[in-house]
């Protein structure tokens, strides 16, 4: 479970539930609910939503927002290690010498990258395979972070069209006062309501997706590249350099040093 998305979400809500109470009490709190303004919202946001995608986007609409909360930590150093790792057993023993160790892999695009190179898959081919599997990937998280922007702009156009209706019911009651008050909450409850959808959770939860799919994109370009080495025949400490430039310098110092120390060391004895 990702803390940040839900200490972030919850945060916003506390502190728009407490500028709301400071202000007004519990009473302030209460005005804050106002059920037509939640039909012309919500449930014009859903209509909306069922209207712009097909049924397929849709159902996975709830995987992708779960993917904002599922906490995934990608650590390329470790990965790194993995690929010198499968280099120099392959440098060693040859490519055949992979398929047994594959096997053990948990990364399923590895795992997939692995077993075609040892089943002596054409590089060309190679990449063409995986590089298609990224694409698709990245298309998938990126259909589902426009339907939560979609949802960002939907909300708030709902709040408007809400004010409006609110605004055209007071003024046509105008000489009956008793009614002032609920038109008036619901010309401005419903705005209150389309800015909650768009700025606490659409948004913030499609900038956290985009985030996600970068990163995993980049773990698999790192993979790719490093099969593609190791399919190369090239040199275990060669194929190390090339993937630390995938790094940040702050990843670099804290760990390329000692993974290039271990690559070398099993490179010499590869030698002798």
């Amino acid at each position: 479970m990702d803390i940040t998305t839900i200490i972030g979400l919850v945060f916003a809500a506390i502190m728009i539930f407490y500028g709301a109470f400071s202000s007004g009490g519990i009473s302030a709190l209460g005005g804050l609910y106002d059920f037509p303004s939640l039909v012309i919202t919500v449930g014009g946001t859903v209509a909306s939503v069922f209207a712009s995608n097909h049924l397929g986007q849709i159902k996975t609409l709830g995987k992708v927002i779960g993917k904002a909360f599922k906490n995934t930590n990608y650590d390329s150093k470790a990965t790194i290690d993995s690929i010198i790792e499968l280099a120099n057993i392959a440098r060693k023993e040859g490519l055949l010498a992979l398929e047994e160790v594959a096997e053990k892999i948990e990364n399923p695009f590895m795992k997939k990258a692995v077993n075609l190179m040892v089943d002596g898959t054409d590089p060309v081919l190679l990449k063409d395979i995986l590089e298609a599997e990224i694409s698709a990937m990245e298309g998938r998280h990126a259909a589902g972070a426009a339907m939560l922007d979609g949802i960002a702009a939907m909300g708030p156009a709902y709040g408007m069209l809400g004010t409006l209706i609110g605004l055209i019911n007071m003024l046509k009651n105008l000489d009956d006062p008793s009614n002032l008050g609920g038109d008036m909450a619901v010309a401005l409850v419903t705005t209150f309501y389309g800015s909650i959808i768009a700025n606490v959770f659409a948004t913030p939860v499609a900038t956290k997706i985009r985030t996600r799919s970068g990163e995993e994109v980049m773990q698999m370009e790192l993979i790719l590249e490093g099969i593609l080495s190791i399919h190369g025949g090239e040199n275990p400490h060669i194929i190390q350099e090339k993937l630390l430039s995938f790094l940040s310098k702050t990843e670099k110092d804290g760990g390329g040093k000692k993974k290039k120390g271990k690559a070398e060391t099993e490179e010499a004895e590869s030698e002798g």
